[in-house]
């Protein structure tokens, strides 16, 4: 891991970092060391590691919970070089949106080759982030993504044994039916009633996969972008209850 800059804002320091070609954001309190609980946010799609959705939930875990938090970016945007498989995918997807067709068998085809490279760049970040001081080894771990964070993240927390909760939603594909299954951590699932992209039932069907014994619904009224500002505040108290707080449990 090398760290690339460095800044101090209202108590909360934010480092830019790569590991290899990883690009990635560590946000920690400005003061005092590790251990501390850690919480990955996977971003949405055609969004990065500070996209507004990822510094507006990483910002209050910080500041409320005192914990660490790490964005990466995906395959092809931010500071990572073009894809050129998923540019493709993505040019075929948004024009049959556009022309209001069917996305097609090319949406999984780019939420699958999306996740094959994240997933393990996820594991690796993990690793080296556990050896900072600021974080520490040893601590929780949660995740948090909506949406295409939902896609990867429901493939990291299914086999990713240090993720111990999550937040998820806005997602229904059939594909992850039985990668749901094996989540068994307690999971926060978010579900926007009038979502054009993910269809309630759809999105219901997933959650009802989850092999989790603790797992919530969260059904709010609105389209996809329209998740209420309270949702983030129940998130940092799922988390807090989840992780605990830094330096204790």
């Amino acid at each position: 891991m090398r760290m690339t800059s460095e800044t101090v804002a209202d108590g909360v320091r934010e480092q830019l970092f790569t590991i290899g070609e990883i690009p990635g954001v560590l946000w920690t309190p400005a003061g005092g060391p590790g251990p501390r609980p850690l919480v990955l946010i996977g971003h949405g799609g055609g969004s990065h590691k500070k996209g507004w959705e990822v510094v507006s939930r990483a910002v209050p875990y910080v500041t409320s919970c005192g914990f660490a938090v790490a964005a990466i970016d995906a395959p092809g945007t931010g500071d990572r070089p073009e894809h050129p498989e998923v540019r493709r995918l993505v040019a075929i997807v948004q024009a049959r949106e556009a022309a209001g067709e069917p996305v097609g068998p090319e949406w999984r085809a780019l939420c699958e080759t999306v996740a094959s490279q994240l997933v393990p760049d996820w594991r690796t970040a993990l690793d080296e982030l556990r050896t900072l001081d600021c974080v520490g080894d040893g601590g929780p771990v949660g995740y948090y993504g909506l949406s295409a964070g939902a896609e990867t993240g429901i493939r990291l927390v299914a086999d990713e044994p240090r993720v111990t909760a999550a937040v998820l939603g806005l997602v229904g594909s059939e594909w992850l039916m039985s990668t749901a299954r094996r989540i068994t951590v307690p999971v926060e699932f978010v579900l926007q009633w009038d979502d054009e992209g993910s269809p309630r039932d759809c999105v219901m069907r997933l959650f009802d996969a989850l092999g989790s014994t603790e797992k919530t619904l969260h059904a709010n009224p609105g389209s996809h972008f329209r998740v209420p500002s309270f949702e983030l505040d129940s998130s940092v108290r799922f988390f807090a209850r989840h992780l605990g707080a830094a330096g204790g449990s």
